[in-house]
């Protein structure tokens, strides 16, 4: 089940750019385990869209809660959603 995390982060731009190195990792770490289905910063810098795999809303919550960014208070308020993916055009996501 995918659950999609609308997460604001702090207004401490070097902080942010401090962690987002082991942030991404982490992220990357999901990713090769099968536990992350898409990411991404707002444009804005305001925050994230994190969009987990997991079988219950407390994994989610336990993946989110294991980041990086959570664990160093770059994370300021979170909305952990369960979502239902119906239509996706893979080639407009340049993800690698």
């Amino acid at each position: 089940m995918k659950f999609a995390g609308i997460i604001e982060y702090i207004s401490d731009q070097e902080k942010i750019q401090s962690l987002r190195p082991a942030h991404r990792q982490y992220l990357a770490a999901l990713k090769e385990r099968g536990l992350l289905a898409a990411t991404g910063p707002f444009t804005d810098g305001s925050g994230a869209l994190i969009i987990y795999e997991a079988d219950t809303a407390a994994e989610a919550e336990k993946l989110l809660q294991g980041d990086p960014f959570s664990v160093h208070g770059v994370f300021v308020k979170y909305v952990l959603r369960p979502w239902n993916p119906v239509l996706a055009n893979r080639e407009l996501f340049p993800a690698t």
